[in-house]
């Protein structure tokens, strides 16, 4: 289900991704008041090798969005970096559903409705990526192993502690039996 899953949920922003590298214009008016908060925001946060790499530019702001969203569309579509490509999506999907959906700006009562249903609708998919983002196949996550891994630890070191003492306890016994026959040996020679 998950071979079929993945590449479904992908889908959309491997296309959308590519159209907004090739033709980012039409997203820029949507894309610049979101652009104009954030970008100042994040360039203050980053470290400086990171800020400095920032586009200045909305058009190319919305060009490296769409890259990133190809990229992370391939990751989660091929399994190859799914969990990762999953939740750079769920990254990319939260500024974008907020320029390109905002139904609370809008006067008209139908186009009020559309806009509200495809913010919903990007949030459906935000919850989709979610789950491919902490979906681990089945298999124990790495938070999981470490502490049932230190617990199972824990276990063994008792039990071979309690060995050792059982161990120990069986030897002290044996020796004073060989000391009690040497004794006796002695007394009889």
């Amino acid at each position: 289900m998950r071979a079929l899953a993945r590449p479904l949920l992908s889908m959309i922003f491997v296309v959308q991704g590519v159209n907004s590298i090739r033709n980012p214009e039409p997203l820029v008016p949507k894309a610049q008041p979101v652009t104009d908060r954030l970008v100042p925001m994040v360039k203050r946060v980053a470290p400086s090798q990171v800020s400095e790499r920032i586009p200045e530019t909305t058009v190319n702001l919305v060009r490296l969005n769409g890259a990133v969203q190809v990229l992370g569309g391939l990751a989660l579509a091929s399994g190859k970096g799914r969990r990762l490509g999953a939740a750079t999506l769920a990254a990319t999907l939260v500024p974008v559903t907020v320029a390109g959906h905002p139904f609370w700006q809008v006067k008209d009562k139908e186009a009020r409705a559309v806009q509200r249903i495809q913010f919903m609708k990007n949030l459906g998919l935000l919850g989709g990526l979610l789950l491919a983002a902490v979906d681990t196949e089945g298999q124990p996550g790495i938070a999981w192993r470490a502490t049932h891994g230190a617990r199972a630890a824990k276990r063994e070191t008792k039990r071979g502690a309690k060995a050792a003492k059982r161990e120990a306890k069986q030897l002290a016994h044996e020796a004073k039996q060989t000391a009690r026959l040497a004794k006796a040996e002695f007394h009889l020679s």
